[in-house]
């Protein structure tokens, strides 16, 4: 009799954990979601799937979740936060607490997967993409507890088969980040941040999702880091022209010194001091956008597993701003 394969996703209600539901489901797994009681299910509603809201923080109530379970694959993680003890407890305490509970209850677990970030990495130096061997050297506290998430995993290597991939900025239906730049573009501005050409690797979220998949089944990858990002680096000039093509039309192009792009920031960080949410953007986000280059090089994730790109920027751009229209984003 063929059992079914059980894989848990954590962050499942989000823009990329769905999208790994989705891949699963189509895979033939069975999906356990773990969700705090306050998540959206939005993207859930309607699926084959178990919902747990458990939360990360209690080892005792994830450890039957994670017995027996052939898969997890960590997504969920803090993206804004106020502090960097906000950031340390999302993406690393609960990580911890993750670690431990498959640890002490499932020895025949097949692949735990964590998705950090390129950030954990940092910017391109000397305008060189990143690799799996270039020192981190995080800018913000986003980047720095993503570091400290990886750092923490690698010292369960000799317990669970563990894989870590790093995303760059990902694109694609359902997410709400970049969505901003689509519905500025529609207003008719294309913002630039400053007067050099930046580059950067993106990836749409399909991509990301197979390319997770591909990693959490391949036995090479084990104990292994990997960037999983586009084969292709772009500039914002490039991202701008394909936006044009799938809108239809020319929006004015304004590009802003990075002087005014830091006041911004630091104004938007000094009213969200008064506010129970942290700024959507905010100085280390300046930080972030000023970097002349977030690039990385995929070429260990095409060797290890034959990771490739499959959706290139002018379709991906033309799915994601129709999938807004679709829903009335946009």
């Amino acid at each position: 009799m063929n059992t079914k394969i059980i894989s848990v996703v954590t962050g499942a209600s989000g823009f990329v954990g769905s999208h790994l539901v989705d891949k699963l489901l189509a895979e033939g797994h069975n999906v356990k979601c773990i969700l705090r009681s306050s998540s959206s299910r939005k993207w859930l509603d309607g699926k084959p799937v178990e919902i747990v809201n458990c939360g990360l923080f209690d080892k005792e109530a994830l450890k039957p979740v994670l017995k027996d379970v052939d898969f997890i694959y960590h997504v969920a993680g803090v993206v804004k936060a106020k502090t960097e003890g906000e950031y340390y407890t999302g993406n690393v305490k609960s990580t911890k607490t993750l670690l431990e509970a498959a640890a002490e209850v499932n020895p025949n677990l097949k692949r735990f997967v964590v998705v950090s970030s390129q950030t954990a990495c940092g910017p391109s130096l000397d305008g060189k993409p990143c690799t799996e061997e270039t020192i981190e050297h995080p800018i913000t506290a986003y980047g720095r507890s993503k570091l400290a998430q990886e750092q923490l995993s690698q010292t369960f290597f000799d317990k669970l088969p563990l894989t870590i991939v790093r995303p760059p900025a990902v694109f694609g239906e359902r997410d709400t980040e970049i969505y901003l730049v689509f519905k500025t573009y529609k207003a008719g501005l294309m913002t630039l941040i400053g007067f050099d050409n930046k580059k950067l690797n993106l990836i749409h979220v399909e991509d990301l999702v197979r390319g997770i998949y591909e990693a959490s089944i391949s036995p090479i990858a084990v104990g292994k880091k990997y960037f999983i990002a586009s084969e292709e680096i772009y500039t914002w000039t490039q991202i701008g022209d394909a936006i044009s093509k799938a809108f239809g039309k020319r929006a004015l192009t304004l590009r802003l010194p990075h002087s005014l792009v830091y006041f911004v920031a630091a104004i938007a960080q000094f009213f969200a001091m008064f506010s129970s949410k942290a700024a959507t953007f905010n100085l280390e986000k300046a930080r972030d956008f000023v970097q002349p280059g977030w690039t990385c090089d995929v070429s260990k994730a095409k060797k290890d597993f034959g990771f490739s790109q499959k959706v290139y920027l002018e379709e991906g751009i033309k799915r994601t701003i129709d999938w807004y229209k679709e829903i009335k984003w946009l």
